[in-house]
């Protein structure tokens, strides 16, 4: 696994290299700022916490996350350079895993130039800073479930249009699994059923850290299906 942080480093310098990450960056915190205070009613709510924040991220990440992902091997693939990348000594499982954290890095500086909103519920009020923190904390790590579904549908196409509708609707029903109204429509399911399913969504495990708890199954959730997206998208590149 020696072969993981040269991957990483040439991929997460390369976001940089090109002004489409600065654009990306600067877009994703007027989005999130402008969705917290305005949609979210920040002020209306006359609380210090970020919880209108919080909400607005999984529907955020829908988008921009498959934004980021939707090149990680497209664009390999349609450039020709993933070819070139595997006559090199490496293994394919080292370059999705660098290649793969080099693009979550990425995203988690973006959810930490957001710290401003920090010092306004400061400035403001008197917040509990541990759901504040460990919803950070819950952000990254969905991020990071998000990014690996990306990476496994960029692995299987090389127009980078088509990986980015995948990953939304892959994304978007994962999120939509845990909303009330949509659990709802499926009334006609046995309870356990629906229980299961509302289980598979990226809402319901993070909504413990947003209240401040680290529940080990959140916990396992969102590392599991990091891990199986993962190893997917290394399956489909062997083959």
């Amino acid at each position: 696994m020696k072969q993981i942080l040269p991957v990483f480093r040439r991929e997460f310098y390369g976001y940089f290299r090109s002004p489409v990450a600065y654009v990306f960056l600067v877009v994703f915190l007027v989005v999130s700022s402008g969705l917290t205070f305005y949609l979210g009613r920040f002020f209306d709510s006359r609380v210090a916490s970020l919880d209108s924040f919080f909400t607005m991220q999984p529907w955020i990440y829908t988008f921009f996350i498959s934004a980021v992902g939707m090149r990680l091997w497209a664009e390999e693939k349609r450039s020709g350079t993933w070819e070139l990348l595997f006559t090199l000594p490496i293994r394919v499982k080292e370059a999705v895993i660098g290649k793969y954290l080099a693009g979550w890095a990425f995203i988690a500086s973006g959810i930490l130039l957001t710290f401003p909103l920090l010092f306004t519920v400061g400035y403001l009020g008197d917040p509990d800073w541990g759901p504040i923190f460990t919803g950070y904390l819950g952000s990254i790590l969905m991020a990071g479930s998000f990014l690996a579904v990306c990476s496994f549908t960029s692995a299987l196409t090389q127009n980078q249009v088509i990986s980015f509708v995948i990953s939304v609707v892959i994304n978007l029903g994962l999120v939509f699994l845990g909303w009330s109204v949509f659990t709802n429509l499926l009334g006609f399911l046995p309870l356990v059923w629906v229980d299961a399913l509302s289980n598979f969504s990226y809402t319901t495990h993070f909504n413990g850290f947003t209240r401040g708890l680290i529940v080990f199954k959140d916990l396992v959730f969102f590392l599991s299906l990091s891990a199986i997206s993962l190893l997917l998208t290394v399956l489909v590149l062997e083959r």
